[in-house]
């Protein structure tokens, strides 16, 4: 079913947009000298450049697929671009821009990939979540010289296994 009121849509995703500079932001955990206020500064520049990254990907690549341009993958590529930065928002505004501009193009991507396998998946969640989120995990090891990829590639599979076992147990418990 398609959406049935892109204003709201975009609403919502513009308070989202708004909130993610506290959560990354506030990830800083300090503000008392000028090295604070830097780092600080750094991450809103970062999330808003990937936000802004995803989003436009998200638009042109709609452009090229569709003959026209999707709000809702543009909503859902500020979206993407906002958590594939998320991971690592320190690391640099070029980065975040690389990191937006892929987020957005994977969700374009993913949306479709899900409704294949007939997910129901209608506002686009996991290819928001699930395929930005292992993507900007994965881009700290690839663009932070002090992390490895393989030490991302862990946490991926960890999480992965410890989240799939909770919701296996909890979709058998309402089950019985």
């Amino acid at each position: 079913i398609p959406g049935h009121s892109m204003p709201l849509a975009a609403l919502g995703t513009f308070i989202l947009w708004l909130g993610w500079f506290g959560f990354n932001g506030g990830s800083q955990l300090a503000l008392g000298s000028k090295d604070d206020i830097d780092a600080i500064s750094l991450i809103f520049t970062s999330t808003n450049m990937g936000a802004a990254a995803g989003a436009l990907a998200a638009g042109l690549l709609t452009q090229i697929i569709y003959r026209k341009v999707d709000l809702t993958f543009v909503l859902n590529g500020a979206l993407a671009g906002l958590v594939s930065v998320t991971a690592g928002p320190d690391i640099g505004v070029g980065v975040a821009f690389i990191e937006g501009i892929v987020g957005g193009i994977l969700v374009v991507l993913a949306v479709p990939f899900f409704d294949k396998l007939r997910l129901d998946d209608p506002v686009g969640a996991l290819s928001v979540h699930l395929v930005a989120g292992i993507w900007g995990t994965l881009a700290v090891g690839i663009f932070n010289p002090d992390v490895t990829i393989f030490a991302q590639l862990k946490g991926i599979v960890i999480i992965g296994a410890f989240t799939f076992t909770a919701s296996f147990i909890v979709w058998y418990i309402i089950k019985i």
